[in-house]
């Protein structure tokens, strides 16, 4: 909203949220994630990167719209499971992509015959050994990547994630000792990269895929579609990036001989901008030349600030009707730790928000909060993980509950045999 006022998340007042689930929470518009599905409708296969909110309700809303799942670990796994994805199909409704197996992903992945997608050359050994004449793609590092953050960068010599593409000879041979067929290949080079950077990932797909050859029928886009967080952000032209790889993959559907699949892998882009962290603003002081708005939300609900600098919209909740001066603000959380600010660059430097005047007791409302939220939460300061809300159709459905105390405990054991 353009005063940086709002009283209301998908038709819903923010106060009703509050009273009936408290704060801090998340809520979600499912009609916000149903239409970027629909604005990658393009793309052959949409494959949800989980890991940006793994959520039941996200996930079921995600399966429903016809979106298939990636898993990058054992716990994802459960969970694509849980929400109703079934094992198998052409293209597979579950894929599992990672650097490593840990023995569970790997046990899981052989019982429920889950594709993998391999991103280290020993994974390739590893599930040869126990699924020898099977099928795996590969993610290739392309030797460069971009990003809204060093730290989202997945793409590079810097870069754990991926088969670097000088070993991808090396790899193919590594499959082929275990009679392995690499039936596609995937490409991720960063989070929140943007059109010219993703565009050359196309290339170099096309140049890798003709590499590894014809058994290759299926080409991963990878992620990393960028969000406008800031007013004035592009949008992410879509329609322009299938396009440049519809291009690629038509000249490697001639060479081929067959049909070539284009999957596209969407975390942050189907659920940044459907989700708001609502929180309570519980202090207002006065610190030299900084006015603080403390809310009860802190960075072990909503990690990205601290971890990246990265900047949220935001925005107060009044609580009459009175005319709101603005003013230059700092907000920040309740935990002891000075790095616990919501309004800060990368390296920790604190900048100011401009936000209306606001009073102890109203809400704040923090913005684009969907993706890698609840997800990175913690119980940092022993503070229980905060409630998820779905909206659908103006109505509030609780998605998850939020933690007690009892939770806080549940698995701890005191030792026993202390000399009394």
């Amino acid at each position: 909203m353009s005063e940086r006022l709002r009283r209301e998340i998908a038709g819903v007042p923010v106060a009703d949220l509050a009273r009936d689930f408290g704060t801090p929470t998340y809520v979600y518009d499912a009609a916000g994630i149903a239409d970027r599905i629909a604005e990658l409708a393009p793309f052959d296969v949409i494959r949800y990167a989980q890991k940006a909110n793994s959520n039941l309700a996200v996930l079921d809303l995600c399966r429903r719209h016809g979106v298939l799942v990636d898993a990058v670990s054992a716990g994802e796994i459960h969970r694509a499971l849980a929400a109703g994805y079934q094992p198998g199909g052409d293209p597979p409704a579950i894929v599992y992509t990672s650097d490593i197996f840990d023995r569970e992903a790997l046990d899981l992945v052989v019982q429920h015959q889950i594709p993998v997608n391999c991103g280290s050359p020993d994974m390739l050994d590893q599930y040869g050994e126990r699924v020898p004449g099977g099928e795996v793609t590969l993610r290739i590092n392309p030797g460069f990547g971009h990003g809204h953050s060093r730290k989202t960068n997945t793409g590079g010599e810097h870069s754990k994630h991926g088969i670097w593409h000088e070993a991808l000879d090396a790899a193919l041979e590594r499959a082929a000792s275990h009679r392995l067929t690499v039936s596609g290949l995937h490409m991720h080079i960063g989070s929140g990269a943007d059109l010219e950077h993703l565009a050359l990932v196309a290339g170099a797909m096309e140049k890798f895929a003709r590499h590894a050859g014809a058994s290759v029928r299926m080409i991963s886009a990878g992620g990393g579609l960028p969000v406008p967080y800031r007013s004035g952000d592009p949008r992410m032209d879509v329609s322009a990036y299938f396009e440049l790889w519809d291009a690629a993959r038509k000249r490697l559907e001639a060479e081929f001989g067959h049909p070539v699949r284009i999957e596209i892998e969407p975390g942050r882009f189907l659920v940044a901008e459907a989700g708001f962290l609502v929180s309570e603003i519980r202090a207002i002081k006065q610190t030299g030349t900084n006015c603080f708005y403390l809310v009860d939300a802190g960075f072990n609900v909503l990690a990205r600030p601290a971890m990246y600098g990265a900047y949220h919209p935001m925005s107060v909740v009044p609580g009459d009707d009175t005319a709101r001066a603005m003013k230059d603000v700092v907000v920040g959380g309740p935990l002891c730790e000075s790095g616990d600010i919501f309004t800060q660059e990368e390296g920790g430097f604190v900048r100011h928000e401009n936000l209306p005047e606001a009073r102890v007791g109203e809400y704040l409302v923090v913005e684009v909060a969907g993706a890698y939220g609840f997800v990175m939460a913690s119980n940092y300061n022993s503070k229980p993980q905060p409630a998820e809300v779905m909206i659908v159709k103006g109505k509030a459905h609780l998605a998850r509950a939020r933690q007690s105390a009892e939770d806080l405990l549940r698995g701890e054991r005191l030792p026993l045999g202390y000399d009394t």
